[in-house]
């Protein structure tokens, strides 16, 4: 059961979210990870990683069964994105940045789109913030809804059967890993935001360019 309160700041910690939420908060973090604009700050990555690897002993289920449950949470947070972009197309565009939105998200998205086109819902799932924005970015742009889907569920299905079976399996290889579990949790945030800083150096790079050479 989720309890009533859970502290903001235990939203960055997978551990505490398994243990003190359970599935329910753990599913609902992923579907929010992984379309609603507000959830690009959540733990994705991490929170699969050590869900597999508490599957059994938090969990209380095999690891095959909490994979389906994630798939479908996953695509399902990221239909919504992609609804809530086709809906809100020129409210996001207008929009004023905040905390939680701003256009910068949404032009890493894009550019992530223009180089890979639809495996971008693949490779993207393995990239904070894209992963957030790029559904957005499809509704936005009308992506054609059955492809998209189609992309959707195979982005899904590779990126939960990869984080979640690595820590299952390494927790099954060397079961005293678990008493390290913030040691794991800092590399893996760090591990992943490697990828996104050099998305946003790129970014930033392109952006300097092309005001150069608008002068």
């Amino acid at each position: 059961m989720i309890p009533a309160i859970l502290p903001f700041v235990d939203l960055f910690n997978p551990e505490a979210i398994i243990r003190f939420g359970g599935l329910a908060l753990l599913l609902f973090i992923i579907f929010a990870e992984t379309g609603l604009f507000f959830g690009f700050f959540l733990p994705g990555d991490s929170l699969l990683f050590i869900a597999g690897l508490l599957c059994e002993s938090q969990l209380e289920m095999s690891v095959w069964l909490l994979v389906v449950l994630l798939v479908i949470a996953a695509v399902s947070g990221t239909t919504v994105g992609y609804g809530f972009g086709r809906w809100a197309e020129r409210y996001l565009k207008n929009r004023r940045e905040n905390f939680f939105y701003k256009k910068r998200y949404l032009a890493m998205a894009q550019e992530f789109y223009q180089r890979y086109g639809m495996m971008a819902f693949v490779m993207g799932r393995f990239l904070p913030v894209v992963r957030t924005f790029v559904p957005i970015l499809a509704g936005m742009v009308r992506i054609a809804f059955g492809r998209f889907f189609f992309f959707n569920l195979v982005g899904a299905a590779v990126w939960i059967v990869v984080m979640v079976l690595a820590g299952h399996l390494l927790g099954k290889r060397f079961p005293s890993i678990i008493e390290h579990l913030e040691i794991i949790v800092a590399g893996m945030v760090l591990i992943t935001t490697i990828p996104l800083v050099m998305s946003w150096l790129r970014h930033r790079n392109m952006t300097g360019k092309q005001n150069l050479d608008q002068n």
